[in-house]
């Protein structure tokens, strides 16, 4: 089974939602689509399932052209971060419902309904109604029912915004293990690069309406192809420097000079940004060959066992996260400093120059 996208577009009202997109997803896999809110993520999925139709482009399932298709003659499920229960049922109703229609016998719905409510830990709770539930008791509940489903295509929008951490974290390792074996297509759609990673998969970086980079999780984290696919996939969002080569050195912001060291020597002179992740910025030198820069402090956030410490340099803002509990006072000027190896360097038009090595990659 397959899902392609081809030149794939949404105009409403005069506005683009969705920009040109080309996408093939395969049975089997998932598939997360990244990106802040507003991005696209909802409409591109509403494309995929037919409940919106494409401006332009056409959509294929294994081949066929669905493009016109409703939305009632595909086998799919989707799940809202907006959970959509049926409230005169009860909860094993809600999640046997797909299998009733499709005319299943009692024994099949009662093995897969409760094998589901024991995933999403509803077993005590078969016979209540979803008014009786807590919200994070109902997204578990329209989750269910559509594992139950045994759709070809699963889409699933923040499905768990809604839930509590460790649920979440529970869900999140087994979640993997359910698409893969269920030979579907699914599509997670998610605000948080950490999710992406947790979920693994193939991710999909979009950006206004863009899907600005697809392929391999870990490999659109480690090679974003530009700026944009850099800024999406960074929690907090990724660090950005203008530099100047000349030489054997690079000079930025007010004058201040770094020796070209590393990777960075082999850059032809001219004008770049270098890009840093927040956990790659340092508030003690790492090594003799780290890059150190002039900045000011403007508040700390203390989580325990890191610190978030944002920081102005000229215009730029930044976040370093630092292990321990860091406390430099806001307004604090200081040095900070981020090893050659660890950072990435965009050309004049945003796309990608250097890379750091996968071994120092994070």
């Amino acid at each position: 089974m397959s899902l392609t996208l081809e030149q794939v577009s949404g105009v409403v009202g005069g506005q683009t939602h969705i920009y040109p997109t080309d996408l093939t997803l395969t049975a089997g896999s998932l598939n997360v689509l990244l990106g802040p809110t507003l991005s696209g993520k909802t409409s591109l999925m509403r494309l995929m399932a037919g409940l919106d139709k494409p401006s332009a482009g056409r959509i294929l399932w294994n081949g066929e052209d669905v493009t016109d298709q409703p939305v009632q003659k595909r086998n799919i499920a989707m799940v809202y971060q907006q959970f959509i229960n049926y409230p005169a049922m009860t909860v094993y109703d809600n999640i046997a419902s797909p299998l009733k229609i499709r005319g299943l016998d009692k024994a099949a719905i009662e093995r897969r309904v409760m094998e589901a409510a024991e995933l999403m830990k509803l077993g005590p709770m078969l016979q209540r109604r979803p008014m009786e539930l807590s919200g994070g008791q109902q997204q578990r509940c329209a989750l269910a029912r559509a594992l139950v489903k045994d759709a070809d295509l699963v889409l699933l929008d923040e499905p768990l915004a809604n839930l509590d951490y460790k649920l979440r974290e529970e869900l999140r390792e087994e979640l993997p293990r359910i698409f893969t074996a269920s030979g579907a297509v699914f599509v997670y759609a998610t605000t948080e690069p950490t999710e992406a990673l947790l979920l693994g998969g193939n991710t999909a970086a979009m950006w206004e309406g863009k899907v600005t980079q697809f392929g391999e999780t870990l490999d659109v984290y480690r090679r974003p192809n530009d700026i944009v696919t850099a800024r999406v996939f960074s929690e907090p969002p990724m660090n950005f420097l203008s530099i100047t080569k000349s030489g054997q050195q690079f000079s930025f912001g007010d004058g201040q000079t770094n020796a070209a060291s590393g990777a960075l020597a082999g850059l032809a002179d001219g004008k770049y940004t270098m890009g840093f992740r927040a956990n790659h910025l340092r508030l003690t030198r790492p090594n003799v060959d780290a890059i150190s820069i002039k900045v000011t402090v403007n508040v700390v956030e203390i989580t325990g066992s890191e610190s978030f410490v944002h920081l102005q340099h000229a215009d730029d803002r930044w976040v370093a996260l630092v292990h321990g509990i860091q406390q430099p006072a806001s307004g604090t000027e200081l040095e900070v400093y981020v090893d050659p190896a660890d950072v990435y360097v965009f050309g004049t038009d945003d796309a990608l120059v250097l890379a750091p090595a996968i071994a120092a990659a994070a």
